[in-house]
């Protein structure tokens, strides 16, 4: 069984402490409140700067490194995908569209 030291005990319940109580503090003002106006704003970009975030790197490097080479499915799944999205809007056929496009590709031709 793994020793646990003490320090790690408390870095773990010290972290759970912080997670209760930053996503609980609103329920401790009886009164309603509201973000400033540029919080709002900020926030609509919130959704697609988180998945720009774990997507980009994902299709853009490999085990860290840039891309060198244009013989990547990956590549052109995406660029699929993006073209399908803003012509249709359909998040569905945006992913249908990528994966038609990767899979023979990756497996068909090995990229």
């Amino acid at each position: 069984m793994l020793e646990m030291h003490w320090h790690t005990l408390l870095t773990i319940v010290a972290l759970g402490v912080v997670t209760v109580v930053t996503r609980s503090f609103f329920l401790f003002s009886d009164r309603p409140w509201k973000l400033p106006h540029w919080a709002q704003r900020g926030l609509q970009y919130a959704p697609i700067a988180a998945l720009a975030a774990v997507i980009v790197p994902e299709v853009v490097t490999t085990q860290g490194v840039l891309v060198d080479t244009w013989r990547d499915a990956r590549l052109f799944a995406a660029a699929a995908g993006a073209a399908w999205f803003f012509w249709q809007r359909g998040v569905l056929g945006t992913i249908v569209v990528g994966m038609a496009v990767y899979l023979p590709l990756r497996l068909g031709l090995g990229w």
